[in-house]
């Protein structure tokens, strides 16, 4: 496993690579498999390199380290979850935000998702709505090296209107029936917007989706269908700025 430091296309030093080979490998095989819903068989290499970057096991409690390499979800406490390392991969690449590109998150969760946007070069805001996450997951980020990330803690689907347009909108929870208009709105002419979405008939038969909806220069909106998820749902609740 390389360990040394490397430069980027851009000349800024990177961190160096923490994520064992058969985690990629892994992701890699998926993505492969799942190709015919992604429309592609191989993700953009700066969304691999992120993930082959950021220190998953930074972002789990200290308890479940010995799993933070595995390529699925684990428990962070306030009944959330760190999102399966395949799943980050995919929406990191559907968003594909460039260098210096500001993205909104909604659902900073632990700081793992915000963490692999920045690593890619993205500014990122992120709102997260359970207090006791949003401080954890700015804990994270600031120890880890992403203390750039903009936290707050407040109601996802309002997002942060203030420092609207986004070019990328990347929701890590599955909204109900519909993608929450103010997201919509704080979408910028050729962003990218991906959620999940769930259809189904009540909470107990979930029917999520994960959409990828592009805004083109009138506003209007092209939506796909990628593929099927389960996400914890979207709630919608108030809440106040950690900074």
């Amino acid at each position: 496993m390389t360990r040394g430091k490397s430069r980027s296309n851009d000349g800024k030093t990177r961190r160096p690579i923490v994520a064992p080979a058969s985690l990629l490998s892994e992701i890699e095989s998926e993505v492969r498999y799942t190709r015919d819903y992604l429309g592609k068989d191989r993700l953009d290499p700066r969304v691999m390199s992120a993930m082959a970057r950021v220190p998953r096991h930074e972002f789990v409690p200290a308890a479940l380290c010995p799993m933070a390499y595995e390529n699925r979800p684990l428990p962070i406490g306030q009944d959330q979850t760190i999102s399966q390392p395949y799943i980050v991969a995919i929406m990191s690449d559907l968003a594909a935000p460039g260098v210096g590109a500001k993205v909104l998150e909604i659902g900073t969760g632990c700081g793992y998702q915000a963490a692999v946007l920045a690593e890619m070069g993205a500014e990122v805001y992120s709102v997260e709505r359970l207090p006791e996450l949003a401080r954890l997951a700015a804990d994270n980020l600031r120890r880890t090296g992403y203390g750039r990330v903009h936290c707050r803690q407040g109601d996802g689907a309002e997002g942060w209107p203030e420092a609207a347009p986004f070019e990328a909108i990347l929701v890590t929870a599955a909204a109900w029936r519909r993608v929450p208009p103010a997201l919509i709105a704080q979408l910028a002419p050729g962003g990218r917007l991906v959620v999940p979405v769930d259809r189904g008939a009540s909470a107990l038969l979930p029917d999520q989706e994960l959409l990828l909806l592009n805004k083109d220069s009138d506003g209007n909106l092209r939506q796909k269908d990628v593929l099927r998820v389960a996400f914890v749902p979207l709630i919608e609740s108030a809440g106040e700025k950690l900074g």
